[in-house]
């Protein structure tokens, strides 16, 4: 039976968030991500009455989702991180040179994603939905052609059925089952070991971020250092340079940070990607904290294990962000 397009918004709008989710997974930009599911919900406008119940609204909508991704792909290369294009700078105070014209990954705000990835009346659903857009997965993802994108996510993510997806990409099982094969193999190699980092308690997770944000706003190298594990990572795209190792991230603050002492760096938390934020402003000539970069950090047992700082302004209205802050004297 035909369906009626006047409970459009009723029955389709509840999927967005999770459909934005599937969007940034397959590109890597929440501005295309966006995009991708505008185009979605058109298309799905327009053909919703014609929409046969053949399949459920959740799995008819992926399809759509999927393709207009698909299609986005095309003739476009991959988006990266720094730490996927080379090894790491040797160099703490080296002159760093930016590279604006290449697509670089970005990350998303986890207000757009909302209730996907709320509680979850099974726990570890909450944890794997948390998991599966974090930066260094994302950054995996990439690795992959965009067909072996599209199954490793709609298989080993959302739990598509091999026909669904099949049907998704007008294929067969057993060839979505060949793609899932070598997807897999390849994400193994490209995926970075902090992907599975375990779940801190909330007290741990509060101590390493206090300790951070202490350190930071106190221009505080050592105690910078102290709060990161020793083999941690630090990118900044659109500078291609990238470094390994808390001394050395440590001397790289000191002698790139334009902060010339405490109270400069300003610290702003967020959420992005499910992992904990921060907007970061610096003072200009009038001393007027301005946007600076966002800095998105992966926590592990001993310590911060990683952050990517983004400098691009436009994540700060994004994320709800504003363009100046004022120090807390208190």
């Amino acid at each position: 039976m035909t369906l009626g397009v006047d409970d459009f918004n009723g029955r389709i709008r509840p999927y967005r968030p999770e459909l934005l989710a599937h969007c940034y997974r397959m590109l890597a930009s929440i501005h295309d991500a966006e995009d991708a599911v505008q185009e979605t919900f058109l298309r799905a406008w327009r053909g919703y009455g014609t929409f046969e119940g053949r399949s459920s609204i959740r799995t008819w909508l992926y399809r759509i989702a999927t393709n207009s991704c698909l299609r986005a792909l095309e003739n476009r290369g991959r988006r990266a991180l720094p730490a996927g294009l080379g090894g790491p700078c040797a160099d703490p105070a080296a002159h760093l040179a930016e590279w604006p014209e290449l697509p670089w990954m970005e990350p998303i705000p986890d207000t757009l994603l909302g209730g996907h990835l709320g509680a979850a009346a099974d726990p570890l659903a909450t944890v794997t939905r948390r998991h599966s857009v974090r930066l260094a997965f994302i950054a995996a993802l990439q690795h992959l052609a965009p067909r072996q994108r599209a199954v490793l996510v709609l298989r080993d993510v959302l739990a598509f059925s091999a026909a669904d997806v099949a049907a998704m990409l007008e294929t067969t099982p057993a060839a979505v089952n060949s793609l899932l094969q070598r997807a897999r193999s390849q994400i193994a190699h490209a995926r970075p070991t902090e992907t599975d980092v375990q779940e801190l308690s909330p007290g741990r997770e509060r101590d390493l971020l206090d300790r951070f944000v202490s350190a930071m706003h106190a221009h505080d190298i050592p105690g910078l250092v102290a709060v990161l594990t020793e083999d941690a990572v630090y990118e900044m795209p659109p500078f291609p340079s990238w470094f390994r190792g808390a001394e050395v991230i440590g001397r790289m603050v000191d002698a790139q940070s334009p902060a010339e002492g405490p109270g400069d760096h300003l610290l702003v938390p967020t959420a992005a990607n499910g992992q904990p934020a921060f907007g970061l402003y610096m003072p200009d000539e009038d001393g007027v904290h301005r946007a600076f970069n966002l800095q998105v950090l992966t926590l592990a047992p001993t310590g911060i294990s990683h952050v990517v700082a983004f400098f691009d302004a436009r994540l700060f209205s994004r994320f709800g962000l504003p363009e100046t802050a004022v120090p807390d004297r208190g």
